[in-house]
């Protein structure tokens, strides 16, 4: 059987890793964008001089060669499904059996004027890392980010690194409230602005203003029709899913390319999975697409398993995620929403420094535990997975909070205090789990 990906991210890579451990199928994978697989969320690690692109990469060489995975540097211009042929930017036609769509995503472009200019670029692909080597060759007297996501927050500090100076235009009220409750998005604009960053909040791109070469010179705030100036724009306003080679094939699609829960195209024989997939159904409490790395890899072995005559459907368990907002690490598990729903309360903790907190969420009639958000403190994903599995209470979780810390050996601890100021909200009564570290872990993991 001759099998084709489209797409080296992590989603494409993983389904063909998980097809050659069950199959002897032959295997292609194509990428316009590098030869090999990289890490994708190590582009601002090499920009900032921390790494080298050769570093980023998870396998050797020799690694695809050895477990004969073909790869094909290539862009697919279009999918003929009728006769099972890709036609690519060579006007080379290259035929598959079976066809895996894992092309992943693209920056959000919303028809600004001046969008196109050059000095004008969004961070996703490893050829935008190439173009802002490009674009502060010369060193920018000012940026000017438009977005205030993830991506928004690492090009910021990307440019920082280099002395740029950077404004954020952030078209919401408080940075990523769309996502974050008022506690930790206050928290995070504090930080932004310590940090030195001119942050606009309320605010929207206008324009982008071109100089007499075609390259942006300025941008305008929509609301109040001010002009800043600057040589770079950073367009991070989110990301879509990159499905424009699929649009005048029968495949089907929405914001994504339609699936169902086994990562099956209306088309026999066509998978989508990873940043380009949307779900028919989604799974129970989750999004329609999940544009994380983990969800990928899932998906990708989901993907294999069915190529493979393993009939499985996704099923990501509970949510989780985690980032950094400049040097503050952030995790996030379950779920904890911008406003609490119906039925839920809450507790929010920060500590004096301003630069940690916890925020836990919770079922107010039955006690159990639903999520927390945590900025500034690590703390062990299996236990908080555990948690949600087991269908913890508030209680059990807080009294158990020891066994999840996952801080290097001296860090300051924190619990106690958490606990304390908890029992003082809440009127309850909780005491610490005496065991901390490791063995408290252990001891969670064995069930006790």
């Amino acid at each position: 059987m001759n099998i084709v990906i489209i797409g080296n991210g992590i989603t494409g890579v993983t389904c063909a890793r998980f097809i050659r451990k069950q199959s002897d199928h032959k295997i292609t994978i194509i990428s316009a964008e590098t030869d090999y697989f990289f890490s994708r969320t190590a582009l601002m690690y090499i920009y900032m001089g921390h790494m080298k692109f050769k570093n980023t990469m998870p396998y050797e060489n020799w690694f695809w060669e050895k477990n004969r995975i073909n790869l094909k540097r290539a862009f697919v211009n279009n999918v003929d499904t009728v006769n099972k042929e890709l036609h690519l930017d060579s006007g080379e036609k290259m035929s598959y059996d079976k066809l895996v769509l894992a092309t992943g995503s693209k920056p959000n472009k919303f028809g600004w004027p001046g969008q196109d200019l050059k000095g004008v670029q969004g961070l996703y692909s490893y050829q935008d890392l190439q173009l802002l080597e490009k674009n502060t060759a010369t060193l920018p007297k000012r940026a000017v980010i438009v977005g205030g996501g993830l991506i928004g927050i690492e090009l910021a500090e990307m440019l920082h690194s280099r002395h740029i100076p950077v404004t954020l235009l952030v078209r919401e009220s408080s940075f990523w409230n769309n996502v974050l409750p008022d506690g930790e998005s206050a928290m995070i604009n504090r930080h932004i602005i310590e940090h030195g960053f001119d942050l606009r909040l309320g605010v929207n791109l206008g324009e982008i203003v071109s100089d007499e070469n075609g390259r942006a010179k300025a941008v305008i705030i929509k609301e109040t029709g001010e002009k800043i100036d600057c040589q770079l724009v950073g367009l991070t306003a989110g990301v879509s899913p990159n499905i424009s080679f699929v649009k005048d094939s029968n495949i089907q699609t929405n914001r994504g390319i339609l699936v169902n829960k086994s990562q099956e195209t209306n088309i026999p024989d066509v998978y989508a999975a990873g940043d380009c997939a949307e779900f028919h159904e989604p799974v129970a409490g989750r999004r329609p697409i999940e544009q994380v790395w983990y969800t990928g890899k899932i998906q990708g072995k989901v993907v294999a398993d069915n190529i493979c005559g393993k009939r499985t459907e996704y099923d990501p368990g509970h949510w989780f995620n985690s980032a950094k907002f400049l040097d503050i690490e952030y995790q996030t598990y379950g779920w904890v929403f911008p406003k609490l729903r119906e039925g839920e309360t809450d507790f929010y903790w920060e500590h004096k420094d301003g630069k940690k907190c916890l925020h836990f969420v919770w079922n107010k009639d039955t006690g159990k535990f639903i999520g927390l958000n945590v900025f500034g403190i690590r703390l062990r994903h299996e236990i908080f997975d555990r948690f949600l599995r087991d269908e913890r209470d508030i209680d059990f979780v807080l009294t158990n909070l020891k066994s999840a810390n996952f801080d290097p050996e001296f860090y300051a601890q924190h619990e106690k205090e958490i606990v304390e100021k908890f029992n003082k909200k809440t009127g309850k009564n909780i005491s610490l789990e005496k065991l901390s570290g490791l063995k408290a872990a252990l001891a969670m993991l064995r069930g006790r």
